[in-house]
């Protein structure tokens, strides 16, 4: 599935189920501010970002996906938490 683009701005209205994604992708479908999203994501109950280099961070579409279906149950793969 690919992303649409709304008529204003190019903003995506799906999130692809694959890929992926910065931040300012994210935060349309994400219901937190960008801090709480890092500290979950440090704290194994979000996914973690993929740093690219010191200034660009991703997000795996398919774990952002896996935590909107289950924010709460949400732990990362492999997380000790």
């Amino acid at each position: 599935m690919s992303a649409r683009l709304s008529q204003s701005g190019g903003a995506a209205t799906v999130l692809p189920r694959e890929g992926m994604s910065r931040w300012q992708q994210l935060s349309h479908f994400v219901p937190v501010s960008r801090e709480t999203w890092r500290k979950l994501g440090l704290a194994g109950r979000a996914p973690a970002a993929i740093r690219l280099s010191e200034r660009c961070s991703l997000y795996s579409n398919v774990e952002v996906h896996r935590w909107l279906a289950d924010p709460i149950g949400y732990r990362q793969e492999g997380s000790a938490v």
